[in-house]
């Protein structure tokens, strides 16, 4: 956001691959696998928390039609859907938005633990002194 202006808020819908009223679905411009696709509300708010029920009950909606159309097109092995909520958390676009990531088995050596990884010397909790 080097201008100041948000980057989704400038998104055409006709980049969207699916949308619904309250939402669009971009594919990430930094990809960390094929079909990475972010759901990011119309409303601009930093955190998806700050947009009214309705609002986020249709990025969840979305998120599932996403999750559902990549599982179709692409067969992944699984999923990895989460959100970045603040600075703290590694939010760098502050316009709410969910990671939808399709996964596929060895695409890192070990993915136990998933999301646990931001906090790396927690994630390994199945091993012993991993806490």
């Amino acid at each position: 956001m080097a201008n100041g202006r948000c980057p989704f808020c400038s998104v055409p819908t006709s980049a969207s691959s699916h949308q619904n009223d309250f939402a669009l679905a971009l594919p990430d411009v930094f990809p960390v696998s094929k079909g990475h696709t972010l759901v990011v509300p119309r409303r601009h708010v930093a955190s998806l928390f700050d947009l009214p029920a309705p609002e986020q009950d249709a990025v969840w909606r979305l998120v599932s039609h996403v999750r559902t159309d990549l599982q179709h097109d692409l067969t992944p092995d699984g999923f990895t859907v989460g959100i970045n909520d603040g600075a703290a958390a590694g939010q760098t676009v502050m316009h709410a938005h969910v990671h939808v990531i399709p996964r596929r088995r060895g695409d890192v050596p070990d993915p136990r633990g998933g999301i646990r990884w931001v906090c790396p010397d927690k994630a390994p909790y199945w091993l012993e002194g991993g806490r």
